[in-house]
């Protein structure tokens, strides 16, 4: 099942249970995706494919994110939960996160295999990265990572 159909199955069961806060967020989805087929097809696309989806999807936690931490700044934390709860939402139509263990040892591969021997590197190491394992990992994570590894050579 797509990204797409399953987000669509969620909203019809939403819509049955009668669960304002699910059904919310879950057309809030909805319409961050119809946004982006809009656009494609204003290019002669057609929808936007799952990992188009997926990279929607992490914009939309990234957003949430960012909100949460302004609210608790703000001592709001009715809000920032609000937030968390939508975060929460939102990932579960992701593909399963790698741990930091794990993007450690992805990196240190792709550093040793890559060649890569300079912070100048960063951004070929991000691209050999995405290019097998984007939607998995947290990139503001792995950044961090890669400039560890790469100032320490």
């Amino acid at each position: 099942m797509s990204i797409r159909e399953e987000i669509t199955q969620k909203l019809k069961e939403a819509m049955i249970k009668k669960d304002v806060s699910l059904l919310n967020i879950l057309r809030l989805i909805k319409a961050s995706i119809k946004e982006k087929d809009i656009v494609a097809k204003g290019n002669g696309k057609p929808d936007i494919s799952n990992e188009d989806i997926i990279s929607v999807l992490q914009s939309m936690i990234k957003q949430r994110k960012a909100s949460m931490d302004i609210y608790l700044q703000g001592k709001r934390e009715d809000l920032a939960k609000k937030e968390e709860y939508e975060i929460e939402i939102i990932s579960n139509f992701l593909p399963e996160q790698l741990s930091v263990q794990e993007i450690e040892i992805i990196i240190n591969e792709t550093i040793k295999s890559s060649g890569a021997n300079s912070l100048k590197d960063i951004g070929k190491i991000i691209n050999l990265i995405k290019g097998q394992y984007d939607g998995r990992i947290d990139f503001g994570v792995a950044s961090k990572l890669i400039k560890e590894k790469l100032s320490q050579i």
